[in-house]
């Protein structure tokens, strides 16, 4: 594993990267063999804002994962928040893309979402290894709720986006299993409440800023 300094050295470029719209995808866009279908103004505007907020939960969850490995005492643990981020940042990717092939932006207000979910991830990180692995499964367990309904609210021609939304599903429970197979503990009623009320937060504010 890196020393301290080498990870607070790739923390700031995998934060630049995020920000800056430079992340790039190690696999392929799962939307890349689906035509893209003809959408009206008011479908690709919805599209759109749909797309952003999972562009922003996506830079939301790099800075989670970033400041859970760093301060995560075990080796493996780390590990497994190392592979998580690598897998998010394919997603941060894909909806990026698709966001210009609609002819949208990101959300404006990404760099306080990010370092908000930096903090947040310290936190959770600070209070021990089991309840930073906890934060994974709930997170993941919240997300995946948000994607299915995303697959349920995007135009129904729109299936390049549906394509990118389904792929990312699959990779979230799959970080949720992982984490829960690691010993995660479950978080408490009014934690989950909160992280749930700040999800709600996020999701209104990217779909319009």
């Amino acid at each position: 594993m890196p020393d301290p300094i080498d990870q607070l050295i790739i923390g700031f470029d995998r934060a630049l990267r995020t920000l800056s719209g430079t992340a790039t995808a190690a696999r392929p866009n799962p939307a890349g063999t689906i035509a893209a279908a003809e959408l009206t103004p008011e479908e690709r505007r919805h599209a759109a804002g749909l797309m952003r907020v999972n562009h922003t939960g996506e830079v939301c969850a790099q800075a989670l994962y970033q400041a859970q490995a760093l301060v995560a005492r075990d080796p493996e643990v780390k590990q497994c928040f190392a592979a998580a981020a690598r897998e998010e940042e394919d997603h941060l990717a894909w909806t990026q893309e698709r966001l210009s092939e609609l002819g949208d932006r990101t959300s404006l207000v990404n760099p306080l979402w990010y370092a908000g979910s930096f903090a947040i991830g310290l936190i959770a990180g600070l209070a021990g290894d089991r309840s930073n692995l906890g934060f994974v499964v709930e997170t993941e367990r919240q997300v995946e709720e948000h994607l299915s309904s995303h697959i349920d609210r995007l135009p129904a021609g729109d299936s390049r986006s549906r394509a990118i939304v389904a792929a990312m599903r699959d990779d979230e429970i799959g970080h949720g299993m992982a984490a829960s197979a690691a010993g995660a503990h479950t978080l408490s009623l009014p934690v989950r409440a909160l992280m749930r009320a700040t999800a709600k937060l996020m999701t209104l504010t990217a779909y319009r800023i």
